[in-house]
């Protein structure tokens, strides 16, 4: 269900927000529909929107993003330490592994890849960078929610119960959390096939100063390149990065901090 926008600013917002995979393109009748917005007030923010370049149009066709996006992708790779921080671990796993690597980050209650190697000849990975990716299916999705607070964990389990049903995760809330505290006692998720078949997939938790997860680090490997006590070694090198990129993230604030 779509939060209602409740002023100015929300409304703005909410015309980006209809832009998905499933629906790129949106003609102005049924950006109207789809948010109830009268036809003056619609025209009013896709001109503000098409002129600073989030929106751009063809004539006599639909709306889709616009080249605004594309510049602040660029500033965002060039600026987010959580890249700039996870960068050499992704050349490091992926030197040592015939594998994909991948920096992923948490936020509201969603997951997506903000950068990734590969070093397989076909990328093993159905998650490219930018795509969402499901929370309650993967080693990625559990290695972040298994370091929630309860306070915050629970509600959110209980939001999304269906989704950790579906992926076999447990039948209740307590269910689902008792499977959550096996990967907090190791420090990392596996999971064999659970997003891409014949693949398996490694992560560990990347915290802030304040010891909550904001992102993961994960490796996907092929089934044959990760069985025997390659699973463990494997883990503990995705645990290893994911603790020395939290370390680096740290050692950038105090120094911007102490500035």
């Amino acid at each position: 269900m779509r939060k209602k926008a409740v002023n100015s600013l929300e409304r703005l917002q909410a015309v980006l927000e209809v832009f998905t995979e499933d629906r790129l393109e949106w003609t102005p009748e049924e950006l109207m529909e789809e948010l109830g917005y009268s036809r003056p007030t619609l025209y009013r923010y896709l001109k503000i929107l098409k002129d600073s370049g989030f929106l751009t149009s063809m004539p006599n066709t639909g709306f889709t993003l616009g080249p605004r996006v594309v510049e602040m992708d660029y500033l965002l790779r060039k600026s987010d330490n959580l890249i700039l921080s996870g960068a050499p671990y992704l050349q490091k796993l992926t030197g040592r592994y015939e594998c994909t690597a991948l920096l992923v980050r948490w936020y509201g209650e969603k997951i997506l890849c903000v950068d990734s190697i590969s070093s397989s000849r076909e990328a093993i990975s159905s998650y490219p960078r930018g795509r969402p990716m499901p929370l309650s299916r993967g080693a990625i999705g559990r290695s972040i929610v298994a370091f929630l607070p309860r306070r915050n964990l629970v509600p959110l389990i209980n939001r999304t119960l269906d989704d950790w049903q579906a992926a076999g995760a447990g039948d209740t809330v307590e269910a689902v959390l008792d499977g959550l505290k096996s990967v907090r006692k190791k420090g990392y998720a596996v999971a064999h096939g659970e997003v891409t078949p014949g693949v398996v997939g490694f992560a560990a938790p990347i915290f802030d100063a304040g010891q909550s997860p904001i992102a993961s680090f994960s490796v996907t490997i092929a089934q044959e390149h990760a069985s025997g006590s390659a699973v463990e070694d494997i883990g503990r090198e995705v645990l290893l990065a994911a603790g020395e990129i939290t370390a680096a993230l740290a050692s950038h604030r105090h120094r911007i901090s102490g500035r």
